[in-house]
């Protein structure tokens, strides 16, 4: 993950804590998933980014709120995949803010906004 998509990780986080909410996130933003597992082989860097997916997408099911951190207009596959695992799941929750001029929010809710 760049470092600018840390940074607006990271802020969010906190923003998050200070308002009172639980934030669960991905298992790692220090370095990119593919540079973690550089030392297993192929088969194995697949069984975790698998596993890894399974795991993102149980924490998406236990979650009430969503909230999609998009740093500089780049949408990901792994990203794109759970933005519409989402999608079927919950509503679109009011529009957010921008984070800075370089990260936007996407939210999403299990109940439709009041």
């Amino acid at each position: 993950m760049p470092l600018r998509a840390q940074e607006a990780f990271d802020a969010a986080s906190l923003r998050e804590a200070l308002a009172g909410r639980i934030v669960v996130s991905v298992g790692s933003h220090l370095q990119r998933d593919e540079d973690i597992l550089a030392h297993l082989s192929d088969a194995e860097r697949a069984a975790a980014l698998d596993r890894f997916a399974q795991l993102h997408r149980h924490k998406i099911d236990l979650a009430d709120e969503i909230l999609v951190i998009n740093v500089g207009g780049y949408t990901g596959e792994t990203t794109r995949k759970e933005i519409a695992y989402v999608q079927q799941r919950f509503v679109p929750g009011p529009r957010l803010p921008y984070l800075g001029a370089t990260a936007r929010r996407r939210f999403f809710s299990k109940s439709a906004p009041a």
